[in-house]
């Protein structure tokens, strides 16, 4: 299951096979030997063999191209089990900057560097002066090819991120800089167990937003925050709050059939991500001063580089950093206790302030309201401008119109007209909420835009909520969802064909 070859079909250039591997989070063992846990680091070596015409990859700090397309790959650096990655296929690379290069299939290669090029440094550097050096050498991205259904893969030395981040107007770059922050939180202080996957993701949130706050400012950062947060309230309405996987120690138990065991994908949620940003967020307001929250980070960082480790020891590192604060019994609060943080399933008991988002809130949120009502007053419409408005803004301001929807009739094609920068945009993350705009307002007539952004990626978070849209409207979208899976399916990754095929009762896995 580690290892996915993809036909021609699937890739971008649609000429040649194409090979990669995603070993995230126990999927390794299927292709070399190992202990496959997050507990055991080591180094590596690889020798890669491969056909003419074909470049081999790796998350590795050197390789060396001999002959006979041989490929030498070593990882000087001690890395767990599933940061190890493997692509061959039609690609190629361009600089786009001291240590950072793009790679990518010839088709894409000029859109990915002049997409990224001097972009990646400037979030280096600011992630070296707040969690101290970046140690792995390179960093390299590798746009996967379309049908890649993830967004992004922290390998060291080289991510792997999804062609839906090539906006063409540099609107998306910012998505990196959560791989970035991995580079410290995860790939270099990693979670010894999977039950404790929140000390990847919830200091690598924390850090991107930190990274996000230097490079963007505060108010876009809290308004990204508070995207986020909704997607955990979400996911917790959905599951209910007291489910177990609404922990952030979870217990990942083989149950009755020892020999079975569990899958830790299966218990894979936003709760990590956002209730373990939250925590994280928590341990910064004790301390009440943020640089010598982030002088914290950098000798944690520093006192646990290179090893996995426990929420217990990292808690005990803070309060040892932190004498003061143990001294007053910050781990026993009531209510906050830590003990309650790591164990008790449901919504975070703190809550960072993001009311600093709110001066871009507040514009898209009033302009949603004039977009939904009855008689359109234009001239307030026009009053405001959103040439200057980032993704994030204008995500949240379509977020709020697609509540709305249905809007009254005729609405939603002045928008359409009104706003070419929305909708007819190439960034995915504008191109899935208008297209589920269109589907909630039956708007016909842009039903082929639906069809386009799903013949162009095959990206999970973007392309199921459009299936469950289609089957969830009318005749004419059911026959839309039809038509559409029966020409894309073959360029979908095997998983979202099945999860598609059980959307649309053609009874694939779920």
């Amino acid at each position: 299951p580690q290892v996915c070859w993809l036909s021609p079909e699937q890739t971008a250039g649609k000429q040649k096979p194409y090979m990669y591997t995603q070993g995230q989070a126990v999927l390794n063992r299927s292709f070399f030997p190992c202990f496959d846990t997050p507990s055991v680091k080591f180094t590596y070596s690889a020798t890669v063999k491969v056909p003419e015409g074909f470049t081999a990859v790796m998350s590795a700090t050197s390789w060396e191209k001999q002959k006979d397309n041989t490929f030498v790959f070593k990882m000087s650096q001690p890395i767990p089990s599933y940061l190890i990655a493997l692509v061959v296929g039609d690609i190629v690379s361009a600089d786009v900057g001291p240590r950072s290069r793009v790679w990518a299939e010839p088709c894409l290669i000029e859109a990915a560097k002049k997409e990224y090029d001097g972009v990646i440094e400037e979030f280096l550097v600011v992630g070296e002066k707040l969690f101290g050096p970046y140690v792995w050498g390179r960093y390299d991205i590798l746009f996967m090819p379309p049908s890649f259904p993830f967004g992004g893969m922290e390998n060291p030395c080289l991510t792997f991120v999804t062609p839906c981040l090539l906006a063409g107007d540099r609107s998306l770059v910012d998505v990196i800089i959560h791989e970035i922050s991995h580079s410290w939180f995860g790939n270099l202080v990693t979670n010894a167990t999977w039950g404790e996957f929140w000390l990847n993701e919830g200091f690598t949130m924390y850090a991107q937003r930190r990274i996000s706050t230097e490079v963007y400012g505060l108010p876009y950062t809290c308004l990204e925050a508070a995207t986020g947060r909704a997607l955990l309230r979400q996911h917790m309405d959905a599951t209910g709050e007291d489910h177990p996987l609404n922990k952030l120690r979870v217990v990942i138990e083989p149950g009755v059939c020892l020999f079975l065991g569990v899958n830790p994908d299966d218990t894979y949620n936003e709760t990590p991500y956002e209730k373990g940003y939250c925590f994280v967020s928590y341990l910064a307001h004790l301390v009440g001063n943020q640089s010598k929250f982030d002088a914290f980070l950098q000798a944690y960082v520093n006192r646990f580089k290179f090893q996995s480790i426990t929420a217990d020891d990292t808690l005990g590192f803070f309060l040892e950093y932190f004498p003061e604060l143990k001294e007053k019994g910050v781990d026993s609060i009531p209510g906050f206790e830590f003990d309650r943080w790591l164990n008790t399933p449901g919504w975070p008991p703190y809550l960072p302030d993001l009311s600093p988002g709110q001066q871009l809130m507040r514009p898209a949120d009033e302009l949603a309201e004039l977009w939904a009502a009855d008689g359109l007053n234009m001239e307030a419409i026009e009053a405001v401008d959103i040439t200057g408005w980032r993704t994030y803004q204008l995500v949240y301001f379509l977020d709020q119109v697609l509540q709305k929807s249905p809007l009254p009739e005729g609405n939603v094609k002045r928008l359409s007209k009104m706003y070419p920068k929305i909708s007819k945009a190439q960034n995915a993350e504008l191109r899935l909420r208008w297209c589920q705009i269109v589907l909630k307002n039956n708007l016909e007539a842009e039903y082929s835009k639906v069809k386009d952004f799903l013949h162009s990626q095959g990206k999970q978070k973007y392309t199921l909520p459009l299936y469950r849209a289609m089957w969830g409207g009318s005749e004419a979208t059911r026959a839309l969802a039809m038509e559409t899976f029966s020409a894309t399916a073959p360029q979908l990754h095997v998983n979202v064909q099945n999860y598609v095929k059980k959307i649309l009762g053609l009874g694939g896995a779920e």
